[in-house]
């Protein structure tokens, strides 16, 4: 406090008040921050040539390929994005025959992502349950918790290439890899929400006497319901574009046909694809975000 403000204070009559000093951190938490960042400096400076940093000069150098590229992506297969014909035509051709047409690959895409999320979301439920700490045993806890971690550790395009060996090629493979790695992902996020819930709503559903059914389902369920719903949908959003990837192995979609563009050099139509993809993604994406605020 300064001079003229103790005297304004002494004036009328007002004590003054102390001003608080600034939080100091212990030696050991400095030297922990220290030990933590200086290890990720030394990460930094020791993998600089393993992830080839020292080439970084050549996306310049190399700007009349780019420029090459650049053109014939700006030359979009227009006729691809829709077959030729009235607009009526083309708008059903999307629905009833999804090969014909790029909009119909993706919209076979965004299906493949929504059954993947619809799974996964029914995978994730008994899950996430037995993996909160409030409410299953310890032990039981410890085991689904590294069944979760297999789960999510386990990348999309290994799981579609078994499922591919088991049912074969097609939009099946990848609605089952996208069930079986988003649940892993959703059974984490649900339990990490049902751990923070509020415990006064449980311990009254348990004063008059009810199971431990009757708990969850209504001492649990009303507080996490809504978040468990925008987490549903976000991993929707991620899931239409990791079916994209997924059909690069034969999995469905319109990433199999975005491969074999890429093969062919026909970058015309790569650039008709890209453009699906963007506009399906951001439709997607919009309206997720409009559910989530009438959720929350």
């Amino acid at each position: 406090m300064t001079e003229a403000s103790l005297d304004m204070a002494a004036k009328g009559g007002v004590a003054p008040t102390a001003i608080p000093s600034a939080p100091t951190k212990s030696l050991s938490a400095t030297l922990f921050d220290l030990m933590l960042w200086g290890g990720l400096a030394i990460i930094l400076i020791a993998s600089f040539g393993k992830v080839d940093m020292q080439n970084f000069g050549r996306l310049f150098s190399g700007s009349s390929n780019i420029s090459t590229y650049g053109a014939d992506l700006l030359r979009p297969d227009w006729g691809a994005i829709f077959p030729p014909g009235d607009f009526w035509t083309s708008f059903t051709h999307v629905f009833t025959q999804p090969t014909t047409s790029l909009a119909g690959q993706m919209w076979l895409t965004v299906q493949i992502a929504l059954w993947g999320t619809f799974l996964a979301v029914f995978i994730a439920l008994p899950l996430s349950l037995m993996a909160s700490r409030n409410i299953a045993p310890g032990w039981m806890v410890f085991i689904v918790r590294r069944f979760m971690d297999l789960l999510r550790s386990i990348p999309d395009l290994v799981i579609a290439t078994l499922f591919i060996v088991a049912v074969g090629l097609g939009p099946l493979a990848g609605v089952l890899a996208l069930a079986l790695n988003t649940g892993g992902v959703l059974a984490k996020l649900f339990s990490e929400a049902v751990e923070s819930i509020d415990k006064g709503p449980v311990e009254g559903v348990r004063a008059t006497g009810a199971g431990k059914l009757h708990e969850i389902v209504w001492g649990v369920f009303p507080q996490v319901a809504p978040l468990w719903t925008s987490f549903a949908l976000y991993r929707f959003e991620s899931n239409s574009r990791a079916a994209t990837v997924l059909g690069l192995i034969g999995a469905g979609g319109i990433g199999q046909t975005l491969f074999e563009s890429i093969q062919a050099f026909d970058y015309s139509r790569v650039a008709a694809i890209a453009i699906v993809i963007v506009v399906a993604v951001t439709l997607i994406d919009t309206l997720s975000q409009v559910m989530r605020k009438r959720l929350l």
